[in-house]
């Protein structure tokens, strides 16, 4: 048996920080997370009840999990789940350079006559997930599937297989408990041509190294994700142990972050004519800005 060769020598990764590796013997590259502090302090801002917690931990992993993959570190990447006809409205969820936020929009009503654990159907109905991309110098791509699948990961496999033609698996986890929620998510992806822009010519969901890498992947259980004392790395070491080499690279610290203002609200209402921001205004003579990311009001006097 190979004994696996690690590029690390710095204090392992446990929660509220992104973990990358790579299988350089496999053309194979993963992310992992775990998140504590961050998804509390996000769904600290909302009285959301169970489903609504459980779906947005997930989408804060997936979230972190995608947008790690951004070389560019003023890069955002911005998960928008929406249905017109579903008990959840709408799910969006942003990261940037370790920065995180989300909120949901549903119907509390609808919500009650699901139960306890509803799945992406019951929530969304048909549904479309959108999936942007954008880079610090302005450029913008942006892949929409269907909202298939029982959850959001099954959902952003096939944005990954459908919009970018590459093999991947996304494994996330959650739990409430005393302390709050944890979430966790494993991402690995098969670049037969590598990472560094070339043209994927050869892109195969059949590659036997992929196959072989799925399948160690595959056997990560939602304790081990879960895990609050199992680091990153050990998990990475755990299922590709048999691998020659496995170069580990910790990513950005994570926090949440909303990017709201009174400022910036101010400057977003002065593009409009002012006939229309007096039609803004309330009985006392200001507009008041809701932000739906952290539940705060603005009060903006004209």
């Amino acid at each position: 048996m190979k004994t696996a060769r690690s590029t690390y020598e710095i204090p392992e990764t446990y929660s509220d920080k992104l973990l990358g590796f790579t299988l350089p013997g496999r053309s194979a590259r993963g992310r992992g997370v775990r998140l504590d502090g961050v998804v509390n302090d996000v769904l600290s801002a909302h009285d959301y009840p169970p489903p609504i917690t459980h779906l947005l931990g997930e989408a804060l992993v997936l979230g972190a999990l995608m947008g790690s993959l951004l070389k560019d570190e003023g890069g955002q990447l911005t998960m928008q789940a929406q249905t017109q006809a579903g008990v959840v409205s709408l799910l969006v969820c942003d990261y940037r350079a370790g920065s995180m936020r989300g909120y949901v929009d549903f119907d509390e009503d609808g919500l009650a006559g699901l139960g306890a654990n509803p799945g992406l159907l019951a929530l969304f109905g048909e549904g479309y997930l959108a999936i942007t991309f954008e880079t610090g110098a302005g450029q913008r791509y942006q892949g929409i599937v269907p909202l298939e699948g029982d959850t959001l990961a099954e959902a952003c496999e096939t944005y990954f297989s459908q919009s970018e033609q590459v093999p991947t698996l996304i494994r996330v986890a959650s739990r409430s408990g005393a302390e709050g929620r944890v979430a966790a998510g494993l991402l690995v992806q098969h670049l037969p041509d590598g990472e560094e822009g070339r043209e994927r010519l050869h892109v195969r969901m059949d590659h036997p190294d992929w196959e072989h890498v799925l399948a160690l992947a595959s056997t990560i259980s939602h304790e081990e994700l879960l895990d609050t004392e199992l680091s990153m790395e050990a998990i990475a070491w755990r299922l590709f142990s048999e691998e020659e080499e496995i170069r580990v690279e910790p990513g950005a610290p994570l926090a949440r972050g909303c990017r709201c203002s009174g400022d910036y609200y101010a400057s977003v209402i002065a593009r409009f004519p002012i006939e229309e921001q007096r039609a803004m205004q309330d009985e006392s003579g200001k507009i008041v800005v809701d932000c739906a990311f952290c539940s705060r009001e603005f009060a903006i006097e004209l």
